[in-house]
């Protein structure tokens, strides 16, 4: 069977925090792979608090078809996602986190298996078969105690919920996006979760290049993450599970009142 060709326009949404010594060098490497797909796109790059000087950093680079939101205060990464995607145009809409650790090669790797599976999602996997991951041994376990813990409450057939890119059909977007509770950890697990309660099911996997290694699993920070995560967990599953909340509710996405805005 071979897949249907088709040529969509692509929105890349680009979290930032407290990256203004790499951004402009990250961007660039994104931007170099998305010029040779075959999928004309946009950047929305999110500085997830004006911390630093990530957002002048972006400004005075120039960059073609990027388009940059900051506001002063942290919000967290996912709330900085949700912005994005409320503001992107494409009917393929991505995001990829901005570190590099996930290899920016990827993102025609989901985009393929978009038109391939016709699918609703795609999720970038280190759990694919094909994926390549260097990953420290303390990481592996706990990314596969979670997958345990997500599969447990919540039944999802995906293997990695939580690397940091993905893509969605536009129409999912527009029903998901306005049920959407989470702003810091466990987004990406919110998204997959509630598009499977309005039956959005033809939800897949691709495989990545991940080189990422966690400096010290017994770090206070380190630690400290790994318990928000688990609490947002918990929270999508009272939500989902007890409240039945995603079925009903409806919200508008507040804006920040002190949100700037810079695009070429």
């Amino acid at each position: 069977m071979t897949p249907k060709i088709s040529f969509h326009f692509v929105s890349l949404i680009v979290p930032i925090y407290k990256q203004e010594k790499t951004i402009v060098k990250n961007l660039k490497q994104i931007i170099k792979v998305l010029n040779i797909i075959r999928y004309d796109y946009e950047v929305i790059t999110v500085v997830d608090g004006k911390i630093d000087k990530s957002f002048d950093e972006i400004q005075r680079a120039k960059l073609k078809k990027v388009r940059c939101f900051a506001y002063e205060k942290n919000h967290g990464k996912s709330y900085a996602i949700r912005l994005g995607m409320n503001e992107a145009k494409g009917d393929y809409v991505m995001f990829l986190d901005s570190g590099m650790e996930i290899n920016p090669n990827s993102i025609s790797m989901l985009l393929e298996h978009m038109e391939w599976y016709d699918a609703d999602i795609i999720v970038g996997s280190k759990r694919h078969l094909a994926s390549q991951v260097q990953y420290p041994l303390s990481r592996q376990i706990l990314s596969q105690g979670y997958y345990w813990l997500v599969k447990l409450l919540f039944g999802i057939k995906i293997h990695d919920t939580q690397a940091g890119i993905k893509v969605f059909r536009r129409h999912v977007l527009q029903a998901v996006l306005p049920r959407l509770v989470e702003k810091k950890f466990a987004g990406d697990l919110e998204i997959l979760v509630v598009a499977d309660s309005l039956g959005f099911d033809r939800i897949y996997e691709a495989p990545i290049k991940l080189d990422y290694r966690l400096s010290s699993i017994s770090s206070a920070s380190a630690v400290q993450s790994i318990l928000n995560i688990f609490i947002d967990t918990l929270a999508i599953f009272y939500r989902s599970r007890i409240l039945r909340y995603y079925n009903s509710h409806k919200k508008v996405f507040k804006y920040p009142k002190d949100l700037e805005i810079f695009k070429i």
